[in-house]
């Protein structure tokens, strides 16, 4: 009696021929230019652009640890810690965080709400709306500053750290709701009418299901923006009097002129790096959330 040979099993498509039950194929864009080049050859790359972007930062360490007289040391980090001429850094410190905290928390607030709104709940004339606060980008800062000025004056928050504060929110404003609208529209809708057959409220279902898949774009809102206000030097000096209320950039600017206007470059470059070290820190911890979020964004 002749044994039947069981009939082949057909092979799951995409199945690697070898049989080396293999690697799951690179994807992307950098990983198929990784692919197509030597292992020597993507080597030397990574190395001449890692030497790009830490030779900037080699510099900044040196300059801030070269004293005025040659030698090395934290005689820089002594000289910007002692006030000097009314400035303190200590203070600029402090007004730069408040700042830059309340500006961030006024952005993401407003700006998850109407990206939101123009994501999922459009209503007649929201396409024009969207694009007049997009139009804004157009808009430099310096070509309105004498209204705001004035409008400040008017309103009684001149000379204050919450008209500044509102001020650069409502600039990073226009990015922010570009960032969140996009990020709640590539979300989708079914999850969303899942929610509500559940039982959940429009705001359940946006609190609940949509914003936490949303965080990488609300991450990238709020770095993006606190960034903007930690950094911000044109605003403080043109909208603060009071030295007391200068912001960390304008502080450390005063400093590092002195009374000659002679750029004390040991000093500015310390404080350029104590200026910088917050920044590094967040987007180190935060930096997967930062570029899921503008991919996100980008991409819709």
């Amino acid at each position: 009696m002749t044994a039947t040979s069981a009939p082949p099993v057909p092979r799951a498509s995409g199945a690697s021929p070898s049989g080396a039950a293999g690697r799951p194929r690179p994807r992307g864009r950098l990983a198929e230019v990784r692919a197509s080049m030597p292992r020597a050859a993507w080597a030397v790359v990574c190395s001449a652009l890692a030497v790009l972007v830490l030779y900037p930062l080699g510099v900044l360490v040196v300059r801030a640890l070269t004293g005025p007289d040659g030698s090395v040391g934290l005689a820089n980090f002594a000289r910007l810690a002692a006030s000097t001429g009314g400035i303190s850094l200590l203070t600029g410190l402090g007004n730069s965080v408040f700042v830059s905290l309340t500006v961030t928390a006024v952005t993401v607030v407003v700006s998850t709400l109407a990206g939101y709104a123009f994501a999922r709940m459009p209503f007649p004339g929201s396409t024009v709306v969207f694009f007049v606060v997009l139009v804004t980008f157009m808009i430099p800062f310096q070509a309105i500053i004498t209204p705001l000025f004035l409008t400040l004056i008017q309103v009684g928050l001149h000379d204050s750290l919450v008209g500044l504060a509102l001020v650069l929110a409502t600039f990073n404003l226009p990015f922010g709701i570009f960032l969140m609208r996009n990020s709640f529209a590539a979300i989708p809708a079914t999850l969303e009418d899942a929610a509500l057959l559940d039982g959940c409220t429009p705001l359940q279902a946006a609190r609940r299901v949509m914003l936490p898949l949303a965080v990488p774009g609300l991450v990238s809102t709020a770095l993006l923006t606190f960034f903007a206000a930690w950094n911000d030097f044109f605003a403080t000096l043109i909208l603060i009097n009071d030295q007391a209320k200068y912001t960390l950039p304008v502080s450390l600017n005063i400093l590092a002129a002195g009374q000659n206007n002679a750029v004390d470059w040991g000093l500015m470059q310390a404080g350029v790096a104590v200026t910088v070290v917050p920044c590094v820190i967040i987007y180190l911890l935060l930096q997967k959330y930062y570029v899921a979020g503008l991919i996100n964004g980008a991409i819709k």
